[in-house]
This record gives structure tokens, sequence and C-alpha cells, in this order.
């Protein structure tokens, strides 16, 4: 198998039901979600070399799964195509954001991304990640039409309108990564660096 096609020698590249240009929105939504798939990777890669991490590890590699079925249900551009990507995934995800939010000590103050190597990763996951969002924002606008079709997944123009749940989820999904980025401070003893100028923005829990 050949690595290179010459196919998008020209600025364009195919999707499933046509060929756009490739700094086209969808690209640019799809892509971005592959950006961060990579680093999520890395993040995962450095969180297996600490033993206190090891769970944490293996959760990063199940959302690069999903993340790629993000990528493909925004890689549709024919209407009636199949989606991956449902409200469970979500659901999962404020689980662990749960659980890890309790595993790290309580905030009051904006902290810088850092610390350990580990959470400095998942801080950089977190950020690409709201650009994703932003990328995928931008194309559901984009394919807003004049109303949808009857199985619901396409546009008036016949655009595949973007699935919802894969916004819900990269909106949980920085949550998370910012959540296990505390968490993995904690783990590994390494305290979080707070924003040297920031004012108690974060309530404190109320006493028991």
């Amino acid at each position: 198998m050949k690595l290179y096609t010459k196919t998008g020698d020209k600025g364009q590249t195919s999707l499933i039901g046509g060929r756009v240009r490739k700094d086209d929105s969808r690209v640019e939504a799809y892509g971005t979600i592959d950006e961060l798939n990579s680093f999520v990777g890395q993040a995962a890669a450095e969180a297996a070399r600490h033993e206190q991490l090891a769970e944490m590890a293996g959760l990063l590699v199940d959302i690069q799964q999903e993340l790629f079925d993000c990528g493909s249900d925004l890689a549709y551009a024919a209407p009636g195509a199949p989606l991956k990507v449902n409200g469970e995934p979500a659901v999962k995800l404020e689980g662990w954001i749960d659980q890890y939010s309790a595993e790290a000590p309580e905030i009051t103050r904006f902290i810088l991304p850092g610390g350990s190597s580990v959470s400095a990763l998942l801080h950089v996951c977190r950020t690409v990640c709201r650009r994703a969002e932003r990328r995928v924002v931008t194309l559901a606008a984009e394919t807003e039409g004049a109303g949808p079709e009857e199985n619901g997944t396409t546009n008036g123009a016949g655009s595949h309108v973007v699935n919802p749940d894969v916004l819900t989820y990269l909106n949980r999904l920085s949550d998370f990564f910012f959540a296990a980025a505390r968490a993995a401070n904690a783990k590994l003893g390494v305290p979080d660096t707070e924003y040297a100028r920031s004012a108690e923005v974060f309530r404190r829990k109320p006493r028991a």
C-alpha cells in the first residue's frame, strides 16, 4: 500500500460522499480532532511510565478510540450516513471527571498548565480539545440549512449535518483533561502552580 496518492496535489481531499478543499470546515473539524488524538496518545504513553497513572493511561487509550469515532462521524459529506457517537461516552466522561476531581486538592484560584510532564501534556490536550470544539461549532453553523430531511441527518443542501453528540462529547472531554491533569499531579506528588495574580474565583466546598 502506497502512502501517497497524488490526488491531493491540487489542494482537495476526499470525504465519504464527495471531494472538498483541504481547508474546508469539515476537514478542519475532523483534522483538529485527529491532532487532538495524537496529543492524547502522547499523554497516554507518558502516563504509562508511572505506576500510579496506569488506570489513567488506559482511559486515555479508550478516549483515542472515541475520538476516532468522532472524526468518522464528521468525515461524512453524504446524507444518511450511520453515526457512531451517541450520548453514552459523554456520560462516562462525567463519571471520570467526578472521580478525578475528588482525587485532587481543592481549587480556589486559576492554575497554570504544568507541574508533572503528564499534567502538562493533558493541559495541551485540553486546549486542543477546546479548539476542536470551536471548529465543530463552526461546521455545525455552516451546515444548518433550510430544514432537516426525514432521517434528520441532512440539511436543505444535502450536506451531512454535525452529530450533536460529538459536540457534547468534546465539551465534556476538555473538562476531563483539566480534572485528569490535576489528578495526575496529585498522584505524582507534584503541586499545581497557581496563577500568581488570581483572585479566589472558585467557591470553597461547604463544610459538612
